[in-house]
């Protein structure tokens, strides 16, 4: 992504944590001048060497309202992304994932052929599944992961949010993660099957399964190289560089402050938010918790925010709260009628108080309720 960005006249002002040979004129610098607006008009967050220390410094720079690119996805945890969407809801800054695929012309063209299918009226008659076949050179967990993650976002840009997620595989080891299959889908979804492979180029092979015909397209890993489309009405042949449309969709947030929705035309695909970033990565978490459980995980499709978040802590706290009542009550009585049995004076006295203690607990946490309304709620619901 740097290199193209250099190539097409953009000049690399910083370079930090990797080698910066390729770009002369760039300085080597630590991540902490990245928070100065003066370093850069915009931060390329790569994957390569991902640890703790730079999921913290990204989400820093999130914090200070620095554009950023990140590479999709930089690490498969639905927590770290969340976290990171209610950071760019307050400061209201440029956050987008690299998520080129549902840019390219195909991706519309096979959105329109299911739309068809759907309503009986293509060339592919009634729809019958969406099948991808992801060819992976390494099938370890985080590769497996990592991918499904990517495809993920096609699923939901042509199918929209799956309602449950099922990983076919009797335990989380090895041997499951190279033969990894998930099944996607709800009562009122298209069915989906996502299948990790080994056999041919690493790549995704996508089919579009009808009752009387299907679409296939291959799709390369090497963004050099062109999608192919076999089936029937195929799409004008377009160019198309992965790179060169992601920079495009940054340079025109910066200069804009457009909406990428708002931004696209009425008969594309939207570019990715960071949201449906956060969304796909939601997906491939809950495939280890499948397979641990040996069952189908429901998705709720929850809106995170700083309010429900705060919602759900005080249903937790309610929750903890009233089994800490029943336990003070106990242990009051138990008090009490020891204090009764040997005319202990200061045991009946904190017997005695338990109603008050639990009344100003109790009258705490209800105050706690009213703190969204003083406040207000949390900024940038897309």
């Amino acid at each position: 992504m740097a290199a193209v960005a250099a190539r097409r006249g953009d000049r690399i002002a910083l370079v930090a944590e990797t080698a910066a040979e390729p770009y002369a004129d760039a300085r080597q610098s630590g991540w902490e001048s990245l928070l100065d607006a003066r370093a850069c008009d915009a931060i390329l967050v790569g994957r390569e060497g991902w640890s703790d220390a730079r999921a913290e410094s990204v989400r820093m720079l999130v914090q200070a309202g620095r554009p950023l690119l990140v590479s999709h996805p930089p690490a498969v945890s639905m927590l770290w992304a969340w976290e990171l969407e209610m950071i760019r809801r307050d400061t209201d800054g440029v956050l987008l994932p690299v998520l080129p695929a549902r840019l390219h012309p195909f991706v519309a063209a096979l959105q329109r052929q299911l739309e068809a299918a759907l309503a009986g009226t293509g060339p592919l008659g009634g729809l019958e599944s969406l099948v991808l076949d992801r060819r992976l050179a390494e099938r370890d967990r985080d590769a497996v992961l990592r991918w499904l993650a990517r495809d993920a976002d096609l699923v939901r840009v042509l199918t929209g949010d799956p309602g449950r997620l099922s990983a076919l595989g009797a335990t989380p080891d090895a041997e499951t993660w190279q033969n990894l299959v998930v099944g996607l889908g709800g009562a009122d979804r298209v069915p989906v099957r996502w299948q990790a492979a080994a056999s041919g180029d690493p790549g995704l092979r996508l089919t579009l399964q009808g009752t009387t015909g299907a679409v296939v397209v291959e799709i390369p890993d090497d963004w050099s190289l062109p999608w192919n489309w076999q089936g029937s009405e195929p799409p004008p042949a377009a160019e198309f560089d992965p790179a060169e449309a992601m920079l495009d969709q940054l340079t025109s947030r910066i200069a804009t402050s457009l909406q990428p929705a708002d931004a696209a035309h009425a008969d594309s695909i939207p570019p990715a938010t960071w949201s449906d970033a956060a969304r796909a990565i939601e997906l491939a978490d809950a495939v280890p918790r499948s397979l641990a459980k040996g069952r189908a995980i429901d998705l709720h499709q929850e809106e995170y925010s700083e309010l429900g978040t705060f919602r759900g802590t005080m249903a937790s706290l309610g929750c903890g709260i009233i089994l800490a009542a029943l336990g003070l009550l106990l242990v009051a009585a138990l008090v009490g009628g020891l204090a009764n049995e040997f005319g202990w004076e200061f045991g009946k006295r904190i017997a005695g108080a338990w109603p008050v203690v639990a009344l100003v607990v109790l009258g705490g946490f209800l105050v706690l309720q009213i703190l969204p309304l003083l406040i207000g709620e949390s900024r940038g619901h897309e």
